[in-house]
């Protein structure tokens, strides 16, 4: 059954209409689900949870959360779902207990009732619950908002971009927290620009510039890739992605860390690479295969979209 159900959304900014933040956005994501919406800045994630969370409202199509209309039955629906936004909103002079007592008593709820549900999350914070929200860490106040948005049990969790500007290690422990959340039955979407969080997610949706460009497992989008990918460096980088374009069989080369990642058109294009690059020994030139991640696939749609 479906917990999410998006049909043909459309949205548009400015006076005349001039900025598509959502072209003609469909998916579904069923019970349970932690769905991941990737996408650069400005992609459209934002416009789309707002819609969702019936902050706003789309110039055409159909969503429903839980099989309530976002527009028809925006009440009921504010009562079920959690919504993290991307930006810390929650009230800086307050201590972290009275932020999540606040948000408690908006659901007619209390701590006590729902403590299950964010003991793993809230004991984390709990030593300092009399520190001001505003003074906290980013990955404290990450958790805290958390918290909040989890305080009335929701049964659809909305997390919009959750781990921007937190270290690493935040950014890992706060995963392993939403694997926590999903084993207790709770539908959840998340937003990120990071690529590599793709991969913990159920499914994904691939997004850019208000169009989704793929939705599948993490593992079924690699495996649409379908060209031989190669990685190569050497002592002058820029030199050296400027030659590989140029070579035959070379569909696309582009940056990747500290290596550069070549897309070939055919396994046929290995060869001639490969004695490019034993011409370049004395540059350091060093040359491997690679198997491609989600952000090699977002940058091939991207451009096959373009």
């Amino acid at each position: 059954m479906n917990a999410v159900v998006v049909e043909n959304i459309i949205k548009t900014y400015g006076k005349k209409k001039e900025v598509q933040a959502l072209d003609d956005i469909s998916f579904e994501v069923n019970k349970g689900e932690l769905f991941g919406l990737i996408g650069p800045d400005g992609a459209g994630k934002t416009s789309l949870f707002r819609i969702l969370t019936t902050l706003l409202l789309a110039d055409s199509g159909t969503a429903k959360v839980d099989s309530l209309d976002v527009v028809k039955d925006f009440k009921a629906i504010r009562k079920r779902v959690g919504y993290m936004p991307g930006r810390f909103s929650l009230y800086q002079d307050l201590s972290v207990e009275e932020n999540l007592e606040f948000f408690a008593t908006i659901f007619n709820t209390s701590i006590d009732e729902n403590y299950d549900l964010i003991k793993d999350i809230y004991v984390q914070i709990e030593p300092f619950r009399k520190r001001k929200a505003g003074k906290l860490s980013g990955g404290m106040k990450q958790k805290l908002a958390l918290s909040c948005a989890l305080i009335h049990r929701p049964s659809v969790l909305f997390l919009d971009e959750p781990t921007t500007g937190v270290d690493a290690v935040s950014r890992k422990e706060f995963w392993e927290m939403l694997k926590g959340l999903k084993q207790q039955g709770i539908t959840m979407l998340v937003s990120t620009p990071y690529m590599d969080e793709a991969a913990l997610c159920d499914k994904v949706a691939l997004i850019q510039k208000g169009k989704i460009l793929s939705i599948d497992t993490p593992v079924g989008i690699t495996e649409k890739f379908g060209r031989p990918l190669m990685a190569v460096r050497s002592s002058r980088m820029l030199q050296l992605l400027q030659q590989v374009k140029e070579l035959p069989g070379v569909q696309d080369a582009y940056p990747f860390g500290e290596y550069h990642h070549v897309v070939l058109k055919e396994d046929d294009a290995v060869a001639p690479l490969l004695d490019f690059i034993r011409t370049r020994k004395d540059e350091g030139a060093e040359i491997t295969v690679v198997t491609p991640d989600i952000e090699d696939c977002f940058i091939a749609l991207m451009k096959t979209d373009t």
